[in-house]
């Protein structure tokens, strides 16, 4: 059975950093494109950011370029967001997701077929 388990999300203040994890267990992701979302409450899942199947390539939203980094050990079927200076607007539930293709940088929800439960991230200002 497909399982991506998040963790990392917690609690912070504005300007701190979180690491969030995904790990994939069942299979190997390794030749598929992947990609983070969040959603706030009240609001439709947004894009992050996304990252090719060797890890060469990333993608981000205007909103998160320059302070989260995404990045992917295949080693350990896992992908990784950094998140430095975070703000208030950065909370939400942050969820893994693997694309459909082998293309990254899909930014709506429909190209993901495999999502995980999501791991909730709160910055308080």
């Amino acid at each position: 059975q497909v399982q991506l388990v998040e963790s990392g999300g917690g609690l912070v203040q504005a300007g701190d950093s979180l690491r969030l994890a995904c790990a994939a267990s069942g299979r190997t992701f390794s030749n598929r494109a992947m990609a983070w979302f969040r959603q706030a409450p009240g609001k439709e899942r947004e894009f992050v950011a996304a990252i090719s199947r060797t890890g060469a390539g990333t993608h981000y939203a205007d909103s998160v370029k320059g302070r989260f980094t995404i990045s992917r050990d295949g080693a350990k079927n896992t992908v990784y967001l950094q998140m430095n200076t975070l703000k208030p607007d950065d909370t939400g539930v942050y969820y893994c997701a693997v694309d459909r293709t082998v293309i990254f940088g899909h930014e709506t929800p429909e190209w993901y077929d495999f999502w995980g439960q999501g791991t909730q991230v709160t910055v308080s200002s």
